[in-house]
């Protein structure tokens, strides 16, 4: 018997659920954004370059070939495979497919956040607010970057741990192979550990009684370690990723790392959801599972003392919030708003049900595909995908290309990977934003440099530094121009080119 308000035949195909409205919503959203994804972070040239490498090479690199400061180094290639994915998608459509990957993948992680969220609560328009909600918290860390990845294989892992523990999903063995790939694809493969950590501790904590259960989750916590040596580096990421996390300089000076400034608006809505939190665990008649408790308080700690963290705090709390928000109203189904709403919810939960969908999110997939494979521009600035050369040195670089400049630079730190993407391999960096490679003592003399602080020509001598490409208005550049072993040989509204003077 057909429910009433189902669809069937070919209204059940053409007719979008709501999931897939958001899907192309926040993928369309993102295409349209694609210049300020590519441009707010410098370190996509690396990672397109390294991909190449890759490639034409069909070997890993690890030892440092990028930079003339710390090449030969042992290197740690912690994101090859997201590298190569996007090399992959820039040989394809350039930049046009380097945006085109990032917001299906940002796109499809949401898509399954709302998906996980009605699936729990049964409401759908409470699962779509809370995963609006949730985007608009992770999109201040939105960028043509590996992390991508990590906020997708995050949904997965979670989505994977919660049917675990409420007895959906009877094995254990996806989650070694989830891991295998994620440590592979990013470094933050630890959030995993981390999150698999509060499930079991969680499943202590609420089945005292019993621990039958234990046996898979312990299974999955030694077998997703396990894996994790199986990448470039082996045992060496671990101490990689320990080993910049523990280094406060480093750390204080890599923006991402910071705390959230909630006065930028963009970290609002990551303070709603902590509001929000605070509201609903104070309003629930019932008692949260004491995974919830940790995923939500554990995340927030983290997401407070790192802005880094909020994309994954949205994506695992908002499951969370949803189902405790549709419990609520159904715990209310007595006032005539809760009656009137559990009634319209109900008549929209039948027709979703009744929906196939997938036709038009795949069209759009493929429709703006097939639009930037040919060349036009979709942002919504019509500027097209392309490093602007009011944030990059583009035209500094053009002349570097057309002149011939001797020997070793020192290069403005946001600008390595660009240089990389432009003139590797015939020039190399002085350094780039890999951080966790470059370390601390590189990273300081850079700042001596770039400060003017005591020994800053030193640092300049012992690299033997013949050219210097800084933005034009920084210290380094002005003090260099009063100098008489100094020459500017390309100026600009960005950037300036300093040749150091060879004596006969």
């Amino acid at each position: 018997m057909k429910k009433q308000g189902s669809l069937s035949g070919i209204s059940a195909i053409l007719m979008p659920r709501l999931g897939e409205i958001l899907f192309i919503a926040i993928f369309l959203s993102l295409i349209g954004l694609g210049p300020k994804l590519l441009n707010i972070d410098g370190d996509l040239g690396r990672h397109i370059t390294l991909g190449d490498y890759i490639i034409t090479s069909q070997s890993i690199p690890t030892r440092d070939v990028f930079s003339h400061t710390k090449l030969g180094d042992p290197l740690t290639p912690h994101e090859w495979l997201a590298d190569v994915i996007f090399a992959l998608a820039h040989r394809v459509a350039g930049l046009n497919g380097v945006v085109w990957i990032t917001a299906l993948v940002i796109g499809v992680s949401f898509w399954l956040v709302y998906k996980h969220s009605f699936n729990l609560s049964n409401m759908s328009l409470v699962a779509l607010a809370g995963t609006i909600l949730a985007a608009a918290a992770s999109s201040l860390h939105w960028l043509t970057r590996p992390h991508i990845f990590t906020i997708f294989f995050t949904v997965i892992w979670t989505i994977e741990l919660e049917k675990l523990r409420i007895g959906i999903r009877k094995n254990w063995i996806v989650f070694p192979l989830i891991m295998l790939i994620w440590v592979n694809t990013h470094g933050a493969f630890i959030a995993g550990v981390l999150i698999w950590i509060c499930y079991i501790v969680g499943y202590f904590i609420d089945h005292r009684e019993s621990w039958e259960g234990i046996k898979s989750y312990i299974w999955i916590g030694l077998s997703s370690l396990a894996v994790t040596i199986f990448n470039p580096d082996g045992l060496g990421i671990w101490k990689t990723s320990f080993g910049f996390l523990s280094n406060r300089y480093l750390v204080s000076h890599t923006a991402e790392y910071l705390p959230p400034d909630f006065q930028h608006s963009s970290t609002w809505p990551f303070l709603i959801m902590i509001v929000l939190s605070v509201i609903v665990l104070a309003l629930t008649k019932k008692r949260i599972k004491m995974v919830h408790v940790l995923l939500i308080s554990g995340w927030t700690a983290m997401s407070l003392y790192s802005a880094r963290n909020i994309p994954l705090y949205a994506v695992i709390v908002a499951p969370i919030l949803v189902v405790e928000i549709a419990d609520f109203i159904r715990g209310n189904a007595t006032s005539i708003v809760a009656e009137k709403f559990t009634a319209f919810q109900s008549r929209l939960v039948n027709i979703e049900k009744s929906l196939k969908g997938g036709f038009w999110s795949s069209v759009v997939i493929l429709a703006i595909g097939i639009l930037l494979l040919m060349g036009y521009s979709l942002d919504f600035q019509d500027k097209g995908n392309q490093f602007l050369d009011d944030v990059f040195p583009v035209e500094a670089v053009d002349w570097i290309k057309e002149n011939e400049i001797n020997g070793d630079g020192f290069n403005y730190f946001p600008w390595g990977g660009y240089l990389l993407y432009r003139i590797w391999p015939d020039k190399l960096v002085f350094i780039d934003g890999q951080t966790d490679f470059y370390g601390e003592l590189l990273t300081r003399q850079y700042e001596q440099v770039i400060t003017l602080s005591p020994g800053w020509e030193e640092v300049l001598r012992e690299y033997q530094v013949n050219w210097v490409l800084m933005p034009t208005q920084s210290k380094l550049v002005e003090h260099l121009q009063i100098l008489e072993d100094w020459d500017t040989v390309y100026r600009d509204h960005v950037s300036t080119i300093m040749l150091l003077k060879i004596e006969n």
